[in-house]
């Protein structure tokens, strides 16, 4: 189904259509997920977990991917290399501390046009449909 971007029509077919896909769309990602958890559960017992694999089931072929990240944790790297004395190796990363800012701002230590430019502001859309009756 195309909508023509001039068409701004909401028709309760429309509505209707919404609902049921997305309850369709939930139903589907809930069963994926089961089955997911069962094919986990087969190369966890095929090969080990956290190891890939793969099987042939006639003309379908059935793969597990790992996909390994590393990350430091920043807390204790930081305190290893500090007794290191390796602190050259360490990002300072100033950073407002917005709970203070909004305490400076309250108590009128500082005006919002100080700040003017400073503030990002974000949203997001959702649709929600609820059913009426």
């Amino acid at each position: 189904m195309s909508i023509n971007k001039t068409d701004y029509t909401i028709s309760e077919d429309l509505v209707i259509k919404y609902n049921t896909l997305s309850a369709k769309k939930k139903e589907l990602e809930k069963e994926l997920d089961e089955l997911k958890k069962v094919f986990h559960i087969y190369f966890d017992n095929l090969v080990g977990p956290n190891e890939k694999g793969e099987v042939t089931v006639n003309n379908y072929k059935l793969q597990r991917q790992i996909r390994k990240s590393e990350k430091f944790n920043d807390e204790k790297t930081v305190h290893r290399l500090t007794e290191l004395n390796m602190t050259d190796l360490i990002h300072h990363v100033p950073k407002p501390d917005e709970e203070k800012v909004k305490s400076a701002l309250t108590l009128g230590l500082i005006k919002e046009e100080d700040l003017e430019g400073c503030l990002l502001k974000t949203a997001s859309q959702a649709i929600v449909v609820k059913t009426l009756k």
